[in-house]
């Protein structure tokens, strides 16, 4: 393995234990038995920062983790999915846009509409909570746009500090 690989290695497993933290440290309860977390500013900017795959990985499996630690076991793999699909995506429209602000907003819209989407086909099918999935809609809404908002002004400080650069 090369350096370049090995600090991307290593940024992607440190970005995994932020968004597993982020997503940990605050939670306010839903009604569906879940939480509105920090962790998707993190999901988004492993996908900005890493790129598609490493940051895919990196916002999946963080994710993932964090079910696994709050007991949220049922929803491990759908996590894994859903997350990592959301960087993935964000990631590959942000490059695609020039990586500018405009790109950082719209990719982060998309990859959070995954998310919520995600967990509402999630719930609905697999979890069959049939219907009553959509009353998870509203507290995925405001973690979307929670994560967005963090993660953009994030993501800024880390260009301005020339830290993207460097990744």
């Amino acid at each position: 393995m090369n350096d370049k690989k090995i600090r991307k290695l290593v940024i992607s497993a440190l970005m995994a234990a932020l968004v597993c933290v982020a997503t940990m440290v605050i939670r306010i309860p839903t009604p569906t038995n879940g939480y509105v977390n920090l962790g998707d500013c993190f999901v988004l900017l492993s996908g900005w920062l890493l790129g598609p795959w490493w940051g895919g990985a990196a916002a999946g499996i963080g994710s993932m983790l964090t079910d696994l630690f709050a007991g949220y076991t049922s929803y491990a793999p759908g996590t894994f999915l859903i997350k990592g699909l959301d960087a993935l995506v964000a990631s590959l429209i942000f490059r695609a846009m020039g990586r500018t602000s405009a790109a950082a907003v719209v990719s982060g819209v998309v990859g959070e509409l995954i998310m919520v989407g995600g967990y509402f086909v999630y719930e609905a099918l697999p979890l069959q909570y049939g219907i009553g999935a959509a009353v998870g809609i509203p507290s995925n809404l405001v973690q979307a746009l929670v994560g967005l908002v963090i993660g953009f002004v994030l993501l800024k400080v880390f260009q301005k500090a020339r830290i993207a650069e460097k990744i």
